[in-house]
């Protein structure tokens, strides 16, 4: 009789160890090695940028005083980085970190996630459930060349608005005129956005292509820094990835050659798939610091 219930006990025994290996196996398959204990690391652009500034402004990071004076409540222990490789370089390789991305721009490198449910992708921005989106604008004082006017033509034009589609934007408007090809030659130098930069070189490309003698150099500064050189004459046009300001507007003419979404992006190792705005509100402005605060 003992001999039975020793045997009984042996089994029962295997047999809670064998449900809780496979609990544990489920369990590490969601989750693998992540904690969701661990602090969210903040990554954010650095000031000047357009990202940032329509990040901001969307999401509601950006608020007014009781003056009436514009204050951008970004976390101050956030790492800044000052272009959109360097944001996917530091998500990739921190485990625990959260970035935000021209749509245009992300890759297999890290994952973007769904912002109340939604995707990131250009048919949601276009069909405006995706609410994360800004325009891209050129901007240029009065008086453009005739190479430089004619460069913003095929940026607007059919062929040009169909490079924007082909990169993962959405085109400012439909049933566009065919690009209409003369003699050009010349220099056209383009500074600003990190984030319209790699739309801008496909157009800069194509438009060389037709013209072989014009020269277009494309300076990668940041969208502030673009529109800046843009007044002051260094730059012909100038690229940001944000609605122009009032004084700014008093100097260049802006010009919208495409619409793009912000990326909300974590690494590929981390389980969570979807925030809410106010979710990501709240991680911007430091009021959620770790990740099982969003585990609901």
């Amino acid at each position: 009789m003992k001999k039975i219930i020793s045997l009984s006990l042996l089994l029962i025994m295997i047999a809670t160890f064998i449900v809780g290996c496979n609990n544990a196996d489920k369990s590490s398959s969601n989750l693998g090695e992540f904690n969701l204990d661990n602090t969210i690391n903040v990554v954010s652009r650095e000031d000047g940028s357009g990202t940032r500034g329509a990040f901001i402004e969307i999401v509601g990071i950006l608020e007014k005083d009781g003056e009436g004076n514009e204050v951008d409540n970004t976390y101050e222990e956030a790492i800044i980085q000052n272009a959109t490789d360097a944001v996917i370089t530091t998500v990739q390789g921190d485990e625990y970190a959260i970035g935000y991305i021209s749509l245009g721009s992300l890759n297999d490198r890290v994952k973007a996630l769904k912002i109340e449910g939604v995707e990131a992708t250009s048919e949601n921005i276009q069909n405006n459930s995706y609410k994360i989106a800004r325009p891209f604008n050129i901007g240029y004082k009065e008086g453009l060349s005739p190479l430089e006017k004619d460069f913003l033509n095929f940026i607007l034009s059919a062929e040009g608005q169909n490079i924007v589609l082909n990169e993962g934007y959405v085109q400012v408007k439909e049933n566009l005129p065919e690009y209409k090809v003369g003699e050009q030659e010349g220099k056209i130098v383009v500074a600003g956005s990190t984030s319209v930069t790699p739309v801008m070189e496909k157009l800069a490309e194509a438009y060389e292509n037709i013209h072989p003698k014009v020269s277009i150099e494309i300076q990668s500064t940041g969208s502030s820094a673009g529109i800046q050189a843009a007044i002051e004459g260094s730059a012909d046009l100038a690229m940001a990835s944000r609605e122009l300001k009032d004084s700014e507007l008093k100097e260049l003419t802006a010009e919208v050659i495409a619409i793009d979404g912000i990326a909300i992006i974590v690494n590929k190792e981390n389980p969570i798939e979807d925030l809410s705005l106010n979710d990501v509100k709240s991680i911007y402005i430091g009021e959620i610091t770790t990740w099982n605060q969003l585990v609901k």
